[in-house]
């Protein structure tokens, strides 16, 4: 590539970030690492309408989170605040202004309530909606008249039909598009003085100097529109790339109509899962590696990324592999690492009766069968509670047999013998005093295991004794004893 590479992001904060949202920033970041190009993180804000800064802050968060970080701002120094359309509105206006003096815009006089019988006019008649270009060549007169009424103009940009727009396409190869079906002249500025996307991106990126745009295919369309806006300025336009829409199992589009908070990334981070995990299976879910390498870091992916490899096909959201990747890291990455994760999910208890060192390897026990790291007070809250409760089932399951009280009872006393600290260690006297009691198995375990975490499967039985302690394992063996069927 001849001239440096400039891509950016640019959501509306209209909304929270969606996971689309999350993958194309992603492919931008990921494109920009590739080629030692520039990251641009830009709010699209002029819908006053809908923007909010809490969707602002949900976006920077999330963006955060995952570890996507841009490269400027409008700020000096960093952390970069995103740049924001609403700060150059001024700017917009010069250029439509441009576009009006070589007779490419117009103002269009129509009143809300005008426009709105055109679409319902149209909608009786099964058409779809468009704008009939009715005040594209208004006679001064008109003009006059819709002036002292006190009209106030929108600008409108002149879409000319019979015409073909066409791109080649970083990811879709060859597209065309007719103007027919861009729904007429279209408003760049509304009567209120404010730029609307598809001219705003337009200027934006000329500014910006984009070299690339890599975004959603539901841009298709506005990517047509936004040719022609480049063509009639006279500037170079950047290179277009459209990846695939993202699908539920059931092949619909991930939205919040159909999926609720489930399409936005926090949700994701309060659920539990890894920002590695997550930032694994978005890459992964429209692009392959040369050699089909599955899981990878951020790092790795930004020397990997490739667009040539992202699929033109329909992405599939499958939970199932994002929770595969979010156990194996939660599994893999550091210790340390996931026990300052997992701390909010014990904030309603009390954790101060085991050291640092106990509570880490409380965390430890119970990672490696969590796909959420949500789950972990569930998995490891026998832990901590003051009393373990024991179902019927539970009872009929582990405490029925005659060996249950025998079990229990000979490790109350060796209790002494028992090595805690020592996971390993406290696991070797059971099993040999079950060899002394010719026990073995669920006939030795579960009488324990139900007994001190009241549940028959679940972290090395070793371990759960060493962790708990001769004071909490004494009191759980004795509670037992004294509901034991067999007691």
């Amino acid at each position: 590539m001849s001239e440096k590479v400039r891509v950016r992001i640019a959501p509306s904060p209209t909304g929270h970030l969606h996971l689309g949202t999350a993958r194309t920033a992603l492919y931008n970041y990921l494109y920009a690492k590739r080629h030692g190009g520039t990251f641009v993180f830009r709010l699209e804000d002029t819908d006053e309408e809908r923007s909010r800064e809490s969707f602002t802050e949900d976006i920077i968060a999330g963006l955060k989170w995952l570890g996507i970080a841009w490269d400027e701002g409008p700020d000096i120094g960093g952390p970069f605040a995103p740049y924001r359309q609403t700060e150059k509105l001024d700017h917009y206006n010069d250029f439509a202004k441009k576009l009006i003096d070589k007779g490419l815009a117009y103002y269009a006089y129509e009143t809300p309530e005008e426009l709105a019988a055109l679409k319902e006019a149209q909608k009786a008649e099964n058409k779809a909606p468009r704008y009939d270009n009715s005040h594209r060549n208004l006679t001064p007169e008109l003009i006059e008249k819709y002036i002292e009424e006190g009209r106030v103009p929108s600008i409108r940009f002149r879409i000319e039909e019979p015409h073909v727009v066409s791109w080649n396409d970083g990811i879709k190869g060859e597209i065309k598009i007719e103007a027919s079906d861009l729904g007429g002249d279209m408003v760049i500025v509304k009567s209120n003085g404010v730029a609307i996307y598809n001219f705003a991106v337009v200027v934006d990126d000329v500014d910006m100097e984009m070299t690339q745009v890599i975004r959603g295919e539901d841009h298709i369309h506005n990517t047509a529109k936004q040719i022609l806006l480049y063509e009639a300025l006279g500037y170079k336009m950047p290179e277009f790339a459209h990846a695939p829409l993202i699908f539920d199992m059931e092949h619909r589009k991930l939205s919040k109509r159909h999926h609720g908070e489930a399409v936005h990334i926090d949700k994701y981070r309060i659920d539990g899962y890894m920002p590695e995990a997550m930032v694994n299976y978005l890459a992964h879910m429209s692009w392959t590696t040369v050699d089909d390498k599955e899981l990878f870091t951020l790092e790795e992916a930004g020397e990997l990324f490739d667009l040539s490899r992202v699929s033109k096909s329909p992405a599939v959201f499958d939970i199932q592999k994002l929770q595969w990747f979010n156990g194996h890291y939660i599994r893999s990455l550091p210790l340390a690492t996931i026990v300052e994760r997992s701390l909010p999910y014990f904030g309603h208890i009390d954790i101060s009766g085991y050291s640092t060192e106990e509570f880490q390897q409380v965390v430890a026990t119970v990672r490696d069968g969590l796909s959420m790291l949500s789950e972990i007070y569930g998995a490891a809250a026998f832990y901590f509670v003051p009393k373990i409760e024991i179902d019927a089932e539970l009872k009929e399951k582990a405490l029925s047999k005659d060996n249950a009280k025998t079990v229990l009872t000979e490790i109350l006393k060796n209790l002494n013998q028992l090595p805690f600290g020592d996971h390993a260690g406290c696991k070797l006297v059971v099993d040999s005093l079950g060899k002394e009691l010719g026990m073995k198995g669920k006939d030795l375990y579960w009488p324990l295991r139900a007994s001190l975490s009241g549940k028959v499967q679940g972290p090395d039985l070793g371990s759960i004794i060493s962790i708990l302690g001769a004071e909490r394992v004494k009191a759980r063996l004795e509670d037992t004893l004294s509901l034991c069927p067999c007691a």
